[in-house]
């Protein structure tokens, strides 16, 4: 049955941006009482009457049409069995947009459908946990924000929050690296905030999660002149440091404690396995998000092509653009050449060399523990040719479990290709079955 309803909330999330009414004149939903009269509505006889009746956005419309209309939506929910009883809805909030919660007792299994809406639109329908009327806990209720700073040798702090289930434990915990460039403990990248979410989402489900801001976000300043900074000076000591402090926490397992990495935090993770080795705590496990076994310039020609490839009409100017980046990475075909005064693309030499010396696939190979590598199909920045690699290379060790999804992007919400950065522009949480996914590789 979770299986059923795993599918469900496959079909019928839909996408909160592009919000748009319909043309003719509309009602907008408001009020409980709005979302109680949508619902008989929907479930009863005749759904098609809600067509054109309601306001949806234009991605709900277009999800709709897909499903042969409202009606085609609401036969999704015969898995459910007979509708036995509908309690009256009441209103909460979801990553920011008003909701709508209406408990419903099905033959088969009780669950809250749940109408997401902005500014009076109708942005989206899925299934949630059955509530029974009573509005959900708050964050207070389900889990702790511990403020628990990183000790960064010659350099000070950084600042992190070490979130954690309600109750005695002993919990088991990820550590969270970001991707590429300054960020903060929540990587925030325009309107989202992927490490908040995964730090709520997993603490949701009874696994601690720390996460601390980047020594760039911190110590830009300071690190800006330093000629010899690597990859592993920006990853490793800090990630070996926070599996050994978090660890001595209490509540927290120390023999449950793993490592996640997204984007460039995740091509780091094998270095960071090695790493560990030698540390007095070790981490249990490790978890890849949207990594890459590729060059870095590689990726970044890919991406520029890519990018440029969506404008309808490129200038000079930015043709110039381009041309001026794409020659910069043409340094690195002789790093011989290059000083540690040598930058490219604004990075010193030694970050260069350091990378073009790791062997990401081989340090990969080398990690015994269990590893765990997510990858979103829409993903135009480390794209779905990457994870062929990976399969090829370690699909068939048995520590490595791979999962890719359709419909997701770098930061694994929904999305296309083809938005490219305009995807960064919404305000969505990330999908509930990658954290879902996580959770499940840790607790197993």
């Amino acid at each position: 049955m979770k299986k059923m309803i795993a599918v469900l909330l496959a079909v019928m999330m839909l996408t909160f941006c592009g919000m748009t009414a319909a043309e003719q004149e509309v009602r907008e939903m408001e009020t409980a009482a709005d979302a109680d009269e949508f619902i008989a509505v929907f479930l009863g006889e005749h759904p098609e009457e809600l067509e054109g009746v309601w306001a949806f956005s234009a991605r709900m419309e277009a999800a709709l049409k897909q499903m042969n209309g409202i009606a085609g939506m609401a036969k999704q929910l015969s898995a459910l069995g007979t509708l036995e009883s509908v309690m009256p809805a009441y209103e909460g909030e979801m990553s920011g947009l008003k909701v709508f919660y209406i408990p419903c007792a099905f033959s088969a299994m009780q669950v809250d459908l749940i109408l997401v809406v902005q500014d009076g639109v109708i942005a989206g329908l899925q299934t949630g946990t059955y509530s029974g009327g009573k509005v959900e806990k708050t964050e207070s209720d389900l889990y702790d924000s511990i403020e628990l700073a990183l000790p960064v040798s010659s350099l000070g702090e950084l600042p992190g929050i070490l979130t954690v289930p309600k109750g005695e434990g002993p919990f088991p915990a990820v550590i969270l690296l970001q991707g590429s460039g300054a960020s903060d403990k929540d990587e925030s990248v325009g309107n989202l905030k992927p490490f908040r979410d995964l730090a709520e989402g997993l603490a949701e489900k009874g696994i601690a999660v720390y996460r601390f801001d980047k020594r760039s976000y911190v110590y830009g300043m300071e690190l800006m002149t330093d000629r010899q900074i690597t990859l592993a000076d920006e990853y490793l000591e800090d990630a070996v440091n926070a599996v050994q402090l978090v660890a001595q926490q209490e509540r927290i397992d120390p023999d449950r404690i793993y490592v996640l990495g997204h984007s460039l935090g995740g091509n780091a993770i094998p270095a960071v396995a090695r790493e560990l080795k030698n540390a007095p705590i070790k981490a249990r496990g490790f978890i890849m998000m949207a990594a890459s076994p590729r060059p870095l310039d590689v990726l970044m020609r890919e991406q520029y092509d890519f990018l440029y490839s969506l404008m309808p009409e490129v200038t000079e100017e930015q043709q110039a653009e381009k041309d001026a980046l794409f020659a910069e990475l043409d340094k690195l075909q002789d790093l011989d050449a290059l000083t540690e005064d040598d930058t490219v693309a604004g990075v010193y030499s030694a970050y260069w060399k350091w990378l073009a010396d790791y062997d990401i696939l081989q340090a990969a190979g080398e990690i015994t523990e269990p590893v765990l590598l997510l990858q979103g199909e829409e993903d135009y920045q480390v794209t779905m040719e990457d994870f062929r690699i990976w399969k090829d290379a370690l699909g068939e060790k048995e520590n490595w479990q791979m999962i890719s999804y359709p419909g997701l992007t770098h930061v694994f919400i929904t999305g296309q290709k083809t938005e490219g950065a305009a995807v960064y522009s919404r305000s969505e949480r990330m999908d509930e079955q990658v954290i879902q996914d996580i959770a499940d590789f840790v607790v197993r």
